[in-house]
């Protein structure tokens, strides 16, 4: 049997805005990780599924793909004011920071030691979010069809350098399919029954 999920806690609307505050201050350039690690781990306001899934459809719409869960994660708690004080809470401290940085950027930008900086940044970024990435595969226990499907679009991201509406696109029917097929509402054969 596989172990039941943490149980989850509603939060306050003070609870969700002091959340995404936390979320973006200490996950300025690399929110993801944070989030997950604030709305799963410590707050345990949803659980791995229930927030892959909210991300999941975070990234296909239009926008920033944890901007758009904030808003989903707080609309669900506390309708249109939570969806308010959770995206308010993610944007305020970032905002703030990048005003700061963009200032500091504009006065010693030109100088030759900058440069060394900006790119060891982009790369702590980039590891924040595939070290997440590999967290959330590894505790959602993926099915064999999944876990192809996302080789795929890697793939397809990574080598093939496809725009994600098309890796969207060419890939959505496919996992849809492979749900439907895994949940026992398209036909298998009968030999797999």
């Amino acid at each position: 049997m596989p172990e039941a999920p943490p149980p989850t806690l509603v939060p306050t609307r003070r609870d969700l805005f002091i959340g995404y505050l936390k979320i973006g201050m200490f996950g300025f350039g690399g929110v993801a990780a944070w989030a997950r690690r604030v709305i799963v781990e410590e707050r345990r306001w949803l659980t791995e599924r229930e927030y892959a899934e909210v991300l999941g459809l975070g990234q296909v719409l239009p926008g920033p793909n944890v901007g758009n869960a904030a808003v989903m994660i707080g609309r669900r708690f506390h309708g249109l004011p939570g969806a308010l004080l959770a995206t308010a809470g993610i944007y305020c401290a970032p905002l703030l920071i990048l005003i700061a940085l963009c200032l500091l950027y504009d006065r010693y930008g030109q100088l030759p030691a900058v440069a060394p900086v900006m790119a060891g940044i982009a790369a702590a970024a980039a590891g924040m979010v595939i070290g997440t990435a590999l967290k959330m595969v590894g505790k959602l226990k993926l099915a064999p069809e999944a876990i192809l499907l996302l080789v795929l679009a890697a793939f397809a991201a990574a080598w093939l350098r496809l725009p994600l509406p098309l890796i969207v696109l060419a890939l959505a029917p496919l996992s849809i399919a492979a749900s439907l097929w895994r949940a026992g509402l398209i036909l298998r054969s009968e030999t797999s029954r």
